[in-house]
């Protein structure tokens, strides 16, 4: 994990934790929480956001992307993710992608149990491509088409 990322990683993770206060689900309970570190250390927090539609409910980590975008923020060094489960668990398929859009393959992300304080293997260490293998990202439209 680069530096920045070790020194800030207790404050990711609490900021995910502390976003996921914030989460609006009155339909599935599934509270989820999701902290966003820029390159100069600022953390951007997210959290899910449902809809009676279903169609129109937004991921945390999607949140804490377009909160960021909108800012003018576009470069990133890693994410945390925290639920209620006890268990670590990652991002959808479309957050991952999202992810990917602004994201190299090898960013850290954090995947935090709901009590991660209090377990020796409480937080997943992983990277976007780990996450997403094979992905297809903004520099693949650039490849010729011949």
């Amino acid at each position: 994990m680069a530096d920045i990322v070790a020194s800030n990683r207790d404050r990711l993770l609490q900021a995910a934790v502390e976003a996921k206060t914030f989460a609006y689900v009155p339909y599935s309970k599934f509270r989820v929480g999701a902290a966003l570190l820029t390159e100069d250390g600022e953390i951007i927090k997210g959290a899910n956001i449902e809809n009676a539609s279903y169609g129109g409910t937004i991921c945390a980590e999607r949140t804490a992307f377009v909160k960021a975008v909108s800012e003018g923020k576009r470069k990133f060094v890693a994410l945390a993710v925290t639920t209620d489960v006890a268990s670590p668990i990652a991002p959808c398929g479309m957050c991952r992608q999202v992810i990917r859009e602004f994201c190299s393959p090898d960013m850290p992300i954090l995947l935090a149990a709901s009590s991660y304080m209090e377990k020796e293997d409480g937080v997943r260490e992983s990277t976007l491509g780990e996450l997403l293998p094979f992905s297809f990202g903004p520099e693949d439209l650039e490849r010729d088409r011949g």
